[in-house]
């Protein structure tokens, strides 16, 4: 029995179109035409059409398909044995995407409850990259010290987070002087700035011991996106980032040895009674 293009095509669940581009390739050619040129197909050329349409939904290329079915020596086993290869390493990659939506979610969920007015006017030129954050959860989403960080940014108000950018403004500013200066970074100078951005991570977000500190600093070196919220690129000097990392390296190196001074605290910014007490028992703990 043959059957005409429309047939096979409302069989196969495919398009008129298809099944011209198959005869056209070589791929699938009919066995017979009508006495007016229209293509029939018998059931050899179904059966070919049917392993056409299963090597197709495993992403055969139509070459692929050719060599397959037209060599009776072509290793499809070897072939099919990759393309499974292939298709768990997609699986995983579309796994990992599912996770970042997921972790993207959770970072517009939990982070800054502020609307875009208040965001603006809070935050000014400091941009939160949602890809930057989306990959920090991803990151370090079993970090006890991530979910606290998340957790406290989330239950700033809108004076907390007046308060915070102030305070960041004011460091900022002390750190620019101090690069435009020339002061060194394993200076006192640069070294006490660093121990000031230390504190004030562990005052707002989270404890943040020299280790800790540390990392930090190698994730502003190594993406912009990082070291943006704490300079817009604006205010960026070259290699400021680089600066600020040794900077903080070293007074990590200080603080670890017992060598740190006492730095004076948050200049420019008025911080809550509460919020300090906690930071100083913080600071009290790391001491021990």
């Amino acid at each position: 029995m043959r059957y005409s293009v429309r047939q096979v095509a409302s069989f196969a669940a495919v398009t008129v179109r298809t099944l011209h581009h198959y005869d056209k390739a070589g791929l699938l050619t009919p066995s017979a035409r009508s006495r007016a040129g229209y293509r029939l197909y018998d059931e050899s050329d179904l059966a070919r059409l049917q392993q056409i349409l299963f090597y197709r939904e495993l992403g055969f290329s139509l070459d692929e398909m050719t060599t397959i079915l037209e060599d009776p020596q072509a290793n499809a086993l070897d072939r099919l044995r990759a393309r499974q290869r292939q298709l768990a390493e997609e699986i995983t990659r579309l796994q990992r995407l599912a996770e970042v939506a997921e972790r993207a979610i959770e970072v517009q969920q939990t982070g800054v409850s502020l609307t875009p007015e208040e965001r603006f006017e809070v935050f000014g030129e400091i941009r939160f990259d949602l890809s930057y954050a989306t990959e920090r959860q991803l990151k370090w989403a079993d970090s006890a010290g991530q979910r606290e960080a998340m957790a406290r940014a989330a239950a700033h108000s809108k004076e907390d987070w007046r308060r915070l950018m102030a305070e960041a403004a004011a460091w900022r500013a002390r750190l620019l002087d101090a690069y435009d200066a020339g002061e060194p970074s394993d200076g006192a100078r640069a070294m006490d700035l660093a121990e000031e951005h230390r504190r004030h991570v562990t005052r707002w977000f989270t404890s943040c011991p020299p280790d800790m500190h540390r990392r930090i600093a190698d994730d502003f070196v190594a993406d912009p996106r990082a070291f943006a919220l704490v300079v817009p690129p604006s205010q960026q000097r070259p290699e400021l980032a680089a600066y600020l990392g040794k900077a903080v390296h070293a007074n990590a190196s200080r603080t670890e040895t017992g060598a740190a001074r006492d730095v004076p605290e948050a200049q420019d910014s008025q911080v809550p009674q509460d919020l300090q007490h906690s930071y100083d028992s913080q600071d009290s703990q790391e001491e021990r």
